[in-house]
């Protein structure tokens, strides 16, 4: 095989290489916490304010769910129950001075569940009757003590659920099952390909020098 044509194959090679990198998408990350909703027209809106400074007004549903989610934010898996709030707070009487604020509680599943967490909780709502001035997390404390904080005030547990950890990012990558589906199985066929054109070309030009 010539100089050149070898420069060439492996030009091709880095170049192949180098398009299957840029295109393999970056391994992601869930994180297991509790994620904080309001229930506004008919489904949950995820909340733009922690619970220590949201003050939520009287009629109001706060939902709280925790599971193992993509990047946080508004793709967080919501609660599992809808916040009616007539059907939550019927028995509870309104009373002067005060507010009625439902909460719909999801402890998420044994797969969203760290090392460690203690018992799933079965999923449970209820309706505090509190100040009109009282945060989320007052409303929170009222209905499922105990709550633990971490020192920057990230809610961690909910009625001690779960009894250790808080946020922790977990990685997220997709299985690898082999195969031409993969990385490594698209790299391993183009690669292979690339050198059988190479050999191939060398065979073809020492056949014409021959002749």
């Amino acid at each position: 095989m010539t100089s050149a044509l070898r420069r060439t194959a492996a030009a091709a090679a880095v170049a192949v290489l180098a398009t299957l990198l840029a295109a393999a998408p970056a391994q992601a990350s869930a994180y297991r916490y509790w994620s904080f909703w309001s229930w506004s027209g008919g489904t949950w809106a995820y909340q733009q304010q922690g619970p220590a400074l949201y003050v939520p007004p009287d009629g109001s549903v706060d939902g709280w769910r925790f599971a193992l989610s993509p990047d946080g934010g508004r793709d967080a898996a919501r609660p599992g129950s809808a916040g009616d709030f007539a059907a939550l707070c019927a028995a509870t009487p309104a009373r002067a001075g005060h507010k009625r604020v439902a909460v719909v509680l999801d402890f998420g599943t044994a797969a969203d569940a760290p090392a460690g967490a203690g018992a799933l909780p079965a999923a449970r709502s209820a309706c505090a009757s509190v100040p009109a001035a009282a945060t989320s997390a007052e409303v929170l404390a009222t209905l499922a003590p105990p709550l633990r904080y971490d020192t920057n005030g990230i809610l961690c547990a909910i009625a001690g659920y779960p009894r250790a950890g808080c946020g922790e990012a977990v990685a997220d990558a997709a299985p690898d099952h082999g195969g031409s589906g993969t990385l490594g199985g698209t790299l391993g066929s183009v690669l292979g390909g690339v050198l059988v054109l190479t050999l191939g070309a060398g065979a073809y030009l020492r056949s014409r020098r021959r002749h």
